[in-house]
């Protein structure tokens, strides 16, 4: 139940993030935004602090946890920052569908590091390419501008897992996540106050989705996410976070109005199929697959994730 609620927050937090920019810019957005989610994190991060050392796990407040924070913080802006704008000229639906596409693209990465993906990499691969084609390509075969900068965002997420993935057995979890928050808020907040303009009121015009992203979607859907997968079965977690790009059509739908057509909803059931398939293979065929495990590290990949 709790990686189910972890999953319908994260999804619409991605109508919070289109509601947002009626008022102020992406980056300003994603600049308070994650500036939030840091400073709700704090609380744990004490926590944390508090606990002896694992291990060879570095202490909260050493210099490899602000270079890990620097470096997870510096590939999630551009994964935040890709998808924020692409929410601009895409739905929150297509947005969410198109973003969980890095579960697919982390294994097929992992080549990169002679890692061999398993077949059910392979066929999630093809579906989430046929998938994607129906969702996003049009009979004259473009593709709007919103759909392809969700997309480069996905291979971005992608990378921000892998790092988090090499980081988090080295480093304090908690605090690598608090710190890579704030340093995407300080990228996004450089670039907002070079790009857009920044006004308090229209700030305070977006506080609610701003809330929701920073305070929902980063402290207590990654708190929930944290505590659940002490217990939830990799394979379990994997199934139930995948469902945050139905919640994010579902939250479109029910609250902007947006429609899918049937060719763009046949594209959605072939993507998470793709999601599922590629995350659960080698459960289904009973042999372990240990960078299932990668879930259990990820804070928010909206962006999800989810950023």
């Amino acid at each position: 139940m709790l990686l189910l609620a972890t999953a319908a927050i994260w999804g619409f937090a991605f109508v919070a993030q289109r509601m947002g920019m009626d008022h102020v810019g992406p980056f300003t957005f994603n600049g308070v935004r994650f500036a939030l989610g840091s400073l709700s994190l704090l609380p744990l991060v004490w926590l944390e602090a508090r606990r002896p050392a694992v291990g060879g796990t570095a202490r909260p407040g050493g210099k490899s946890v602000f270079y890990g924070g620097a470096l997870a913080g510096s590939a999630l802006f551009l994964g935040a920052s890709l998808q924020q704008v692409g929410l601009v000229y895409t739905t929150a639906g297509k947005a969410g569908f198109i973003t969980g596409l890095y579960v697919v693209i982390v294994p097929i990465l992992g080549l990169c590091y002679r890692q061999r993906p398993d077949a059910g990499t392979w066929i999630g691969a093809v579906m989430a390419a046929a998938g994607l084609y129906l969702l996003s390509v049009t009979e004259q075969f473009t593709i709007a501008p919103g759909d392809l900068l969700e997309l480069v965002g996905a291979f971005f997420w992608a990378c921000h897992l892998l790092i988090l993935g090499w980081l988090s057995p080295r480093l304090p979890v908690i605090c690598l996540a608090c710190l890579q928050y704030a340093c995407c808020a300080l990228l996004s907040l450089a670039v907002a106050l070079a790009c857009e303009t920044v006004a308090l009121a229209a700030i305070r015009a977006a506080a609610l989705p701003i809330l929701y992203g920073g305070l929902g979607s980063v402290g207590i859907a990654y708190t929930l996410q944290v505590v659940a997968q002490k217990d939830a079965p990799p394979a379990h977690a994997a199934i139930l976070l995948s469902l945050e790009a139905v919640f994010a059509a579902l939250g479109g739908w029910l609250i902007l109005g947006e429609v899918l057509s049937p060719r763009a909803m046949a594209g959605c059931a072939l993507m998470l199929a793709a999601m599922l398939i590629s995350q659960l293979y080698a459960t289904i065929v009973g042999r372990r697959r240990p960078p299932a495990q990668v879930h259990t590290v990820l804070p928010n990949v909206e962006e999800s994730a989810n950023g």
